[in-house]
């Protein structure tokens, strides 16, 4: 019977070997034949425009006079379905332009390294392309960085920024390491599809019908961890750097929408109020909220936005 003991154990790993080899087979079927079948379900919605030889998918949105250029925030799946609620709450005052960048939404993926120089040069020549030359900048988390590049490089085009818990130059750990080659391994083996299958909807409760959560669920399997984000990620660090001597330009009206609380970045708040210290028309607003505001304050966001913009003609 002890005899026998090595042999039953050797059995059993066997077996269990087999089965997670199964397991992780059927996983990676399943998100194979998942992923061909939703490349038919994804609803068309905005306009390619060429940039850099490719298509960059871009969204317009209501008739106002002045213009808001919104960009998004990283690894973003869909940026103009996300931005939805803040398009309706902007579009009845202006016109809405939202730049889906490569490897996002819609727009195809390109081979270019992502560096802040050429994203902001990509999001540059999409505006040309579009006649574009003159708007309000608006975006989400690492547009902090993007934007800031933007209006240095092209001041004269930008007449006001407004960020949405905007990432900040100078903020701290952006020097850590990720595991990138695992975020790959992950989306590539089908488990990513599995954890968000198991996981609770980000959308759930937020103010997007049903067929919206369908189109971005369908889109976040497309885009997430794909060649271009995680190519952004490689990148973040540098990019960080990049920009850490740049400041708004003093007579650029900047209002930033902040989390409150936000533990994740030590000195948060300081961090954005220093941004605005030497702007004539700087203001931060804080917000009991979690860093995507604009799924849950559009409303607010845009009442207090055009009243400092109004604030700001007055003065001015």
């Amino acid at each position: 019977m002890i005899k026998k003991l090595p042999m039953l154990l050797l059995k059993s790993l066997l077996v269990l070997i087999i089965a997670i080899g199964v397991f992780i087979a059927v996983v990676f079927i399943v998100n194979m034949v998942s992923s061909k079948s939703e490349q038919g379900k994804i609803q068309p919605y905005g306009q390619f425009v060429p940039v850099d030889g490719k298509n960059m998918n871009v969204l317009i949105q209501g008739k106002g006079e002045e213009t808001i250029v919104l960009l998004t925030g990283q690894g973003t799946a869909a940026p103009a379905l996300d931005f939805k609620p803040l398009i309706e709450e902007l579009s009845p005052f202006y016109k809405v332009v939202v730049i889906e960048p490569f490897g996002y939404g819609l727009s195809d993926k390109t081979d270019k390294e992502r560096t802040t120089e050429n994203i902001v040069s990509e999001l540059h020549e999409a505006l040309q392309q579009l006649h574009i030359d003159k708007f309000i900048l608006m975006g989400h988390s690492i547009a902090g960085i993007y934007g800031i590049d933007y209006v240095n490089k092209y001041e004269h085009e930008v007449t006001a920024f407004a960020g949405i818990d905007t990432s900040v130059p100078t903020q701290p750990g952006m020097d850590v390491e990720l595991p990138l080659q695992t975020l790959n391994l992950v989306q590539k083996s089908g488990f990513a599809r599995l954890v968000m299958k198991f996981s609770d909807d980000p959308y759930d409760g937020l103010p997007y019908d049903n067929e919206t959560k369908e189109q971005l669920r369908m889109l976040q399997h497309k885009n997430l961890y794909n060649s271009n984000t995680l190519n952004e990620l490689e990148n973040i660090y540098q990019n960080f750097k990049a920009t850490e001597h740049l400041t708004f330009p003093k007579n650029l009206p900047v209002i930033l929408f902040i989390q409150a609380n936000n533990t994740g970045v030590e000195g948060w708040i300081p961090l954005h109020e220093k941004q605005v210290q030497d702007s004539l028309h700087g203001k931060v607003i804080q917000f009991d909220g979690g860093h995507y505001l604009h799924h849950t304050f559009s409303k607010e966001i845009v009442e207090n936005f055009r009243g400092f913009m109004a604030e700001t003609k007055k003065e001015s």
